[in-house]
């Protein structure tokens, strides 16, 4: 049985890692006694290429708020797959430098379209609420434009019966994976655009294709 069969199903790719030698780094599905598990991935045997992999592992467990097993696969605290939201952090994980401080991400931001700061606030089992603050332009309409893209992000739901609140399905805090798709949220046509650029480059090179 072929190695690609043994790590799992592949859910993500990036073809080139430009921050190592533009070798292909892959994200793997798993299952771990009914729990969905991640495996990052690559074929390639240049020297420190463990070494990518390690940080791109470290950086998705604190990106996240993974929880990584002593086998470094990595898995949501929820046991939940999460499957949108992986590959997002996935992909946030291999833009970063090796070289680069790997921190959650608050939960505000300044968002440039309407001059607004957008604080979302979690309201326990999976509930969070996003708000505006300062002079800007339609604040309510900013609100819920981003309360959708983190629900286009995520596949989580909306709160029925609002604008400006969503939730996760499995019930659980996830403020780590919040902060991180919250930076994205204001753009979610052009995220969207990047995702369906990066399904469709390629395949994961074999190791006498990256090492040659």
């Amino acid at each position: 049985m072929g190695q690609t069969t043994d790590i799992g199903r592949r859910i993500e790719l990036v073809p080139l890692d430009p921050h190592f030698e533009d070798v292909s780094i892959g994200l793997y599905r798993q299952q771990d006694g009914g729990c969905p598990v991640y495996r990052v991935h690559t074929y390639s045997h240049r020297p420190g290429a463990d070494d990518r992999i390690a940080f791109v592992v470290k950086a998705m467990e604190v990106l996240g708020g993974m929880e990584r097993n002593p086998d470094d696969r990595l898995k949501f605290p929820c046991g939940w797959d999460h499957h949108l939201a992986v590959k997002r952090v996935f992909i946030e994980a291999c833009k970063l430098d090796s070289s680069d401080p790997v921190e959650p991400r608050p939960l505000e931001i300044l968002d440039k379209k309407s001059g607004l700061r957008i604080k979302v606030l979690s309201e326990g089992d999976g509930v969070y609420r996003v708000t505006a603050h300062g002079e800007g332009k339609d604040p309510e309409r900013r609100i819920s434009f981003i309360a959708g893209g983190l629900m286009k992000l995520a596949e989580i739901d909306a709160v029925d019966g609002t604008l400006d609140r969503v939730v996760f399905p499995c019930g659980h805090v996830h403020d780590a994976l919040i902060g991180l798709l919250l930076v994205r949220a204001p753009n979610v046509r052009a995220v969207l655009r990047e995702q369906e650029m990066v399904a469709s480059r390629g395949v994961l090179a074999a190791p006498s294709q990256q090492d040659g």
